[in-house]
């Protein structure tokens, strides 16, 4: 079956999760961030990663606004930085507003001019993802924005990545899912998806009974893809 359909998860896949932290360490006065900003970044994001992860598992699902905040907040600890409340408050708000990477407004117009459905389905809240999608000015090129809120379990539960077939009416096989996580991606190809993986960090594949279809360095290439899948 032709793909009709282009699901995206959103958080380091469309937006850059690290330009929270890149952007508050070059602001005046935050020295200390500066010094540790890639470090502080990614703790925070394997942090909110595995809280997701651990609460699915012992049923204890929460918002996804209050998980990242625990993972800042376990960031700063680790940093030394636990101290500065006014730079918490910062970078929460810088969240709410992440960049796009430089690719995704033309790939997802591309996808768009060649008919395909467009769609996020993300862990994120509604209101974090409304207010992602407004502030890289992509609204009008997406057909909706998936939220596990619906389901009350984070991915990779199946029931989330079956959320694309009620919006859509699809059959797996018409679906491309492009996640940054690997996990994300095989636990996508588990449910009959065809996947692209966006390696951006040139990491090494899981070990996971799927695999994606494609492993690509960023996200240029999918809507050539998704015509000739």
């Amino acid at each position: 079956m032709p793909i009709t359909t282009c699901v995206f998860d959103a958080y380091g896949t469309l937006f850059d999760v690290t330009a929270a932290a890149r952007q508050a360490a070059a602001e005046p006065g935050r020295e200390a961030l500066a010094a540790t900003w890639q470090k502080l970044a990614n703790d925070w994001r394997l942090k909110q990663l595995q809280y997701t992860w651990l609460r699915a598992l012992a049923d204890a699902h929460t918002d996804f606004w209050e998980v990242t905040q625990n993972g800042l907040d376990y960031a700063l600890e680790a940093n030394g930085l636990d101290g500065d409340t006014e730079l918490r408050e910062r970078l929460l708000a810088l969240y709410w507003e992440l960049a796009a990477y430089p690719e995704v407004p033309a790939m997802l117009a591309a996808l768009k001019a060649q008919g395909m459905n467009n769609a996020i389905l993300s862990n994120g809240s509604p209101a974090m993802l409304d207010g992602a999608v407004q502030s890289a000015g992509i609204g009008e090129v997406l057909d909706a924005v998936l939220s596990v809120q619906d389901v009350g379990i984070f991915k990779p539960h199946a029931t989330v990545y079956d959320l694309v077939a009620k919006r859509f009416g699809t059959t797996p096989d018409q679906v491309l899912f492009v996640s940054s996580n690997c996990w994300d991606a095989c636990a996508a190809a588990g449910r009959g998806f065809r996947v692209a993986w966006v390696n951006r960090s040139a990491e090494p594949m899981d070990r996971l009974p799927w695999q994606p279809d494609i492993v690509l360095d960023d996200l240029t290439t999918i809507p050539a893809f998704a015509k000739g899948a």
